[in-house]
């Protein structure tokens, strides 16, 4: 710290400088995450690194007494100095030397900025508790804090009109009662004050004195406190806590006496999860109180997480699932004509007319209805569930849903004409809806509603007035059913009816694929890229993609005003690459969609394309397609590679540059596959290397290939991950052809043309993106398509030592300690120099 200890006293001084020009907040909360750094976790007094570091640098003393002394400090640098003297004082030890030097009592008792005009500002405040929040690790500050008055002022910031240092407030009291109850080895023997320590006493009693206010404001102040303080209580005290407030908690939910609601699930749900509740019939009788009497609002995410837990009694899960369903149901028989059919509950937790009145009125309908989806959209991504359901009858009721949505069903009820009057075009509940869909097609006992769901996705699929993001869901949710469809028509010979659906499916598509909004272009070929990548093995599905007009419009597309669509209509073109090469025999002459007017059209793309984002396309396709169904001829492969490379190493992107090196490392690997590894030579004398390369095949293809010269041009690119890319494709080429290591250094090569030639590419490396015109020409005796040359450079160029510095990162200097005390020094412009600059 030689060079930073020489800064600090400077930085320190002009942050205490009375008429400072202004500091920078950025620079500051570095310079507090570089303190953080250097004191660590403390040990004992002569290695405690805060001590050390306070006791190595007085200038930190000064700067606090600095500030202290100053008539109207800076809210900012008073925000500041509390919060680094709170890091400091996190040490014990650090701790009991500022008490000593008095700077504690000073900075956050009653004698500090607690009663200063500059306390009315948010950010001291904040900084008052941050500084609090950092030293609470031992039980010397919180005594200090108990002792000194300062806990009233930390009740009273509960209730700050700024949310954030409310929401400070309340996490410090729960470190600090846990903090003191840590001090105890054993749970209390009751709940009563003289068994707790004496400040849990404090907050506790502060804790019951707020729910049992008349102030709404301090009810909920508690409840959020309790509600933080149950996420993170040790097991053997949670219970002694809840024995106390659960009587009050119990009140607020048979009368009614309370408005956060809210609060109240959370709360409820944080106990939940404690191990000690498991077998606790009282609490659980609670949970289903709850589950009874909250608004279904709010009863709804304390039900889906009951069913997370997995630990629940039966019935509790029961009525859990009652609470998430009862929604659903209401929509199902509003639906429906008497006794059409039954709806998905047998009895509900609480009143249904409350539900009803809800989906009756515009303003919660949609957000219960949401909100419902969503939880039971959680429920079907678990593995399991603790309970069966029948998801037959969940399907029936969000395809009515769907079906009031879009205005295709004719509801019998009073209820369900009101209901679908509010939800007539409703985009949230369709996405919502449609999200759940999705996920039912991995469910059972499903199947014999599969034809009246496509019905209702096919509706969605052809009206002109679904919107786009709803269009993006259906097609997704349609996705996952025809794959369900494939595969149970597969196993049940019923392939007649799914033909049907899959060609009614592909002619809407085909309408979609020529929208005028290029939202809807874009989804269409997502999706049949989507379904040409998992059902690509299916002759019917194949022969009916290539019977339609599919092909020819997304071929179209690759010539679409809009660049997102030219992008989609790449992969998905490419993908008929993958159909072809998936067929029993690959239809080369069949159609025009070979494989090869397929790669000669995406070359073209990525040669000619104006935007970047149909070229990133070109050449990932052009990756997974060579690292899957290729397998031509290696000479074919080859030339494949070389005219891709040659035409990427010019292009202005550096994610296309970096996909052209990916292509070269799969190439690498595929070549070495078909022709074996290299044979490398016994020594690494350059002499002996020429007798080495007729028997090393994969270098010669490399290099006719011109893999070298784009490799070699990759290590001086000024955009670092193509670099980094370069240089690791490189190295393990070298290991490849030298396993034992570098032949030699630059220095010590010789003087032939080609080791002149090696020892001059290496000092070019050097300079990596400073290397300016890199010739791969051969210019300076470096001949990039010689094996002989390629051989000496694989084993002389030390590729491990670039490797290591690309590696560095770019900004190890810009971010150092020295760096930034510099930067704080600027910020505040005190030097000489820049006062002089003014004149």
């Amino acid at each position: 710290m030689a060079a930073q200890g020489s800064l600090l006293p400077r930085v320190l001084a002009a942050l205490a400088d009375p008429r400072p020009p202004g500091s920078d907040d950025t620079c500051l909360e570095k310079l507090l995450d570089w303190f953080r750094d250097l004191t660590g976790p403390a040990g004992s007094e002569e290695t405690d690194p805060a001590l050390k570091l306070v006791q190595d640098n007085p200038c930190l003393t000064e700067f606090f007494n600095s500030v202290l002394a100053l008539p109207e400090p800076s809210p900012c640098i008073l925000s500041f100095t509390l919060r680094l003297a709170g890091i400091l004082a996190a040490s014990k030890n650090c701790f009991q030397h500022l008490q000593q030097e008095k700077l504690l009592g000073r900075l956050f008792g009653s004698a500090g900025p607690l009663s200063s005009a500059e306390w009315e500002d948010a950010s001291v405040r904040s900084g008052w508790l941050d500084g609090v929040c950092s030293m609470m690790r031992h039980q010397p500050a919180l005594h200090f804090i108990c002792s000194d008055g300062a806990i009233a002022v930390i009740f009273a910031l509960q209730g700050d009109p700024s949310l954030f240092v409310a929401s400070i407030a309340s996490s410090l009291l729960v470190q600090m009662l846990i903090l003191s109850v840590a001090s105890e080895t054993t749970k209390p023997s009751s709940s009563k004050d003289c068994d707790w320590p004496a400040c849990a006493q404090v907050i506790i009693k502060h804790i019951e004195d707020s729910l049992r206010s008349c102030s709404a404001s301090h009810v909920e102040q508690s409840l959020k406190l309790l509600t933080v303080l149950f996420r993170t209580c040790p097991a053997t005290w949670t219970e002694a806590i809840w024995l106390r407030i659960a009587k009050q908690i119990e009140s607020f939910l048979m009368e009614k006496t309370v408005q956060a609601e809210n609060m109240l699930a959370s709360l409820l749900l944080n106990v939940a999860r404690s191990p000690v509740f498991c077998d606790s019939s009282s609490f659980w009788v609670l949970v289903t109180c709850a589950l009874q009497h909250l608004n279904p609002v709010h009863a709804g995410p304390l039900a889906v997480g009951i069913l997370k837990l997995y630990q629940c009694p039966q019935d509790v899960n029961t009525k859990a699932l009652t609470v998430l369903l009862q929604p659903m149901d209401c929509i199902l028989r509003a639906a429906s004509q008497p006794l059409e059919y039954a709806g998905l509950l047998d009895e509900s937790v609480s009143d249904p007319t409350t539900v009803e009145s809800l989906l009756s009125s515009k303003s919660s309908c949609v957000s219960l209805l949401c909100q419902t989806l969503d939880h039971l959209g959680e429920l079907l991504s678990l593995v399991s569930l603790p309970l069966d359901l029948s998801y037959a009858s969940l399907l029936q009721s969000v395809m009515t849903l769907l079906q009031f949505c879009n205005g295709f069903l004719s509801p019998a009820s009073p209820l369900g004409s009101t209901i679908s009057r509010i939800l007539i075009n409703c985009f949230r509940v369709q996405r919502s809806a449609l999200d759940v869909i999705a996920a039912l097609a991995e469910q059972k006992g499903c199947d014999s509603l599969i034809v009246n769901l496509f019905d209702v996705l096919l509706a969605y699929l052809e009206s002109p007035n679904t919107n786009p993001t709803v269009l993006k869901k259906t097609l997704h949710a349609t996705s996952e059913w025809l794959l369900r469809l494939r595969y149970r028509s597969c196993s049940s010979n019923q392939w007649p009816q799914a033909e049907k659906i899959f060609e009614a499916v592909f002619v809407a598509l085909q309408k979609r694929l020529c929208s005028p909004c290029w939202e809807v272009r874009d989804s269409s070929l997502e999706f049949i890229t989507y379904l040409m990548e998992h059902l690509k093995g299916c002759d019917v599905f194949r022969q009916l993609l290539l019977s339609l007009e599919v092909p020819r419009l997304i071929e179209n597309l690759l010539e679409d005003p809009e660049s997102y669509v030219r992008a989609s209509a790449v992969t998905a073109f490419g993908h008929l690459a993958f159909i072809n090469g998936s067929a029993p025999q690959s239809p080369v002459g069949e159609n025009q969609y070979n494989n090869e007017n397929i790669v000669t059209k995406l070359q073209e793309i990525l040669s000619n394309d104006p935007e970047v984002f149909p070229r990133r396309a070109v050449i990932i396709f052009f990756n997974e397609w060579l690292r899957g169904v290729h397998t031509g001829q290696l000479e074919d492969t080859e030339q494949f590679v070389s005219r891709v490379i040659q035409t990427v190493e010019h292009d202005l992107d550096w994610e296309v540059r970096l996909g052209g090196l990916e292509l070269v490392e799969v190439f690498c690997r595929y070549t070495i596959c078909q022709l074996g590894p290299p044979e490398c030579p016994d020594a690494p004398a350059s002499p002996a290397v020429a007798g080495s390369i007729p028997q090393n095949e994969p270098l010669q293809v490399f290099c006719r290939a011109k893999l070298f010269s784009f490799l070699f041009q990759s290590l001086c690119d000024c955009d670092k991950p193509v670099a980094e890319k370069a240089c690791s494709i490189l190295l393990g080429l070298s290991t490849s052809f030298h396993p034992v290591g570098t032949l030699k250094g630059s220095q010590e090569t010789g003087n032939t043309p080609a080791e002149r030639g090696i020892a001059w590419l290496q000092r070019i490396l050097k300079q990596g993106s400073l290397a300016q015109n890199f010739p791969t020409d051969g210019g300076n005796g470096v001949d990039f398509q010689d094996p002989e040359s390629m051989m000496l450079a694989l084993g002389t160029i030390d590729l491990k030592e670039l490797h290591d510095e690309l590696n560095k990162s770019s900004d190890h200097v810009e971010k150092s300690p020295q760096s930034l005390l510099q930067d704080i020094l600027a910020a505040v412009g005190t030097t000489e120099e820049n006062e002089a600059d003014c004149y």
